[in-house]
């Protein structure tokens, strides 16, 4: 039986475990080797020394045994059992697409959105430098079509895998190339750095193209965690004390003070866009708020409201309006609480329209018992199976419209920003 059996589910987060040299495979020939093989030493089987070819060696033998480990009857023979407790490399269908296919069995999701594990960062890094020079345009875009190439062969094994696809914000007439080009190769989603490109803002006008493009589409826009470089000054971490390790026992990811920082982007990003008018003027533009917590989403939507009563005699932009902060929110932007994050409140508090069910897999932090987790809160709150058919099913039906093939979004589903 497989982990969810008793009702229809969409998986707003999931992701493939790349191996390190993944990106460059699947870049042209003028970049690939300006792209350097991900560092990756940790519980993965891999020791670099030596200079690049060797260590590209290493990683091709330690990735071969790897996967021969993935198709041996002892590993297939306890994955059913297995399935939310394996985790990283250990999935199944983590770095193997076709393995994947039988994944998706084994949880019971009806469809996953899939995001990169390692590249959201390196990806905004070469869009927005950290040293604050001027970045190699060839170098953002033709990361990020290798990016796009090599999670478009990912979910070409099977139709629920809905891939997304990045488009850099650095330049205005490569975005909306870049745009066209990713919905050409199949995007289920453009995927959209959180943080604010070196020379513009998100909202400008130049931009417009690129929003267009996702509404014609009728696919939405999707920001992931991970996309905006550093969370935090690194200096708060300078306290006198010795680092904790993160959820994997090492380094890499966050710690409860970093953790504060993740809702800064994306709520900044899109509340400049609320009040610059992009989902005024692009009413059908959807967006997905993805591995970024959705506990901050009623404050933020309050915090919204205040700004547009404070500003709005005083401001033209504002007047423009034709609805509350709030109401674009509800009506164009869905979120992903994490699973220790009580779900009930949010409900409660910014409505049953906002968040969206995911497990993280094969990650983590999204646990190995993510419904229980959420069902929890859910039935704490007094939350009705309506309202839990939104969560689990609906709201990601809204969101991804004509990304998510029509033969998966079972019953039907009013599309965002239909009369």
């Amino acid at each position: 039986m497989p982990y969810i059996a008793d009702r229809v589910v969409h998986d707003a987060d999931a992701h493939i475990m790349e191996t390190p040299t993944w990106l460059r495979d699947h870049a042209d020939p003028d970049i690939r080797d300006r792209i350097e093989p991900l560092p990756l030493t940790s519980g993965n089987e891999l020791r670099q020394t030596g200079d690049v070819e060797e260590q590209l060696s290493d990683l091709t033998a330690a990735f071969d045994r790897l996967a021969a480990k993935h198709a041996s009857e002892e590993y297939r023979a306890a994955e059913a059992h297995e399935i939310m407790l394996r985790k990283n490399f250990a999935a199944t269908g983590s770095f193997i697409a076709e393995d994947r296919v039988r994944a998706l069995d084994l949880i019971g999701v009806r469809s996953q959105l899939v995001f990169n594990t390692f590249h959201n960062s390196r990806l905004f890094a070469w869009e927005r430098p950290a040293d604050g020079s001027a970045p190699d345009l060839d170098m953002a875009y033709g990361t990020a079509r290798a990016h796009n190439r090599g999670m478009a062969e990912f979910c070409s094994v099977d139709e629920r895998l809905l891939s997304t696809m990045y488009v850099p914000l650095a330049d205005f007439d490569r975005a909306a190339a870049m745009a066209d080009e990713a919905i050409g190769m199949g995007a289920a989603a453009l995927l959209i750095p959180s943080g604010c490109p070196a020379t513009h803002s998100p909202s400008h006008r130049s931009l417009d193209p690129v929003w267009a493009r996702a509404q014609e589409a009728a696919i939405p826009i999707v920001f992931h965690v991970g996309g905006t470089g550093e969370l935090i000054d690194p200096m708060y971490f300078q306290n006198g004390l010795p680092i904790p390790p993160d959820f994997h026992g090492g380094d890499e990811n966050f710690r409860c003070v970093d953790y504060m920082g993740i809702p800064g982007p994306p709520a900044q990003t899109l509340a400049t866009m609320v009040f610059d008018g992009v989902f005024e003027r692009f009413p059908g533009l959807r967006a997905g708020v993805i591995e970024q917590g959705a506990i901050w989403v009623p404050g933020w939507m309050r915090q919204m409201e205040s700004a547009f009563d404070a500003f709005g005699r005083h401001e033209e932009r504002l007047q423009q309006l034709s609805l509350r902060p709030s109401e674009y929110v509800s009506r164009q932007m869905r979120f992903t609480p994490y699973p220790t994050e009580d779900v009930g409140w949010i409900v409660e508090q910014a409505g049953p329209e906002t968040v969206l069910f995911s497990t993280d897999f094969p990650h983590v932090e999204g646990g190995r018992r993510p419904v229980e987790r959420f069902e929890t809160s859910l039935d704490a709150a007094g939350v009705s199976d309506d309202d839990r058919d939104r969560f689990y099913r609906r709201n990601f039906v809204e969101l991804m419209g004509a990304g998510l093939p029509a033969a998966l979004r079972g019953a039907p589903a009013q599309p965002i920003g239909s009369p």
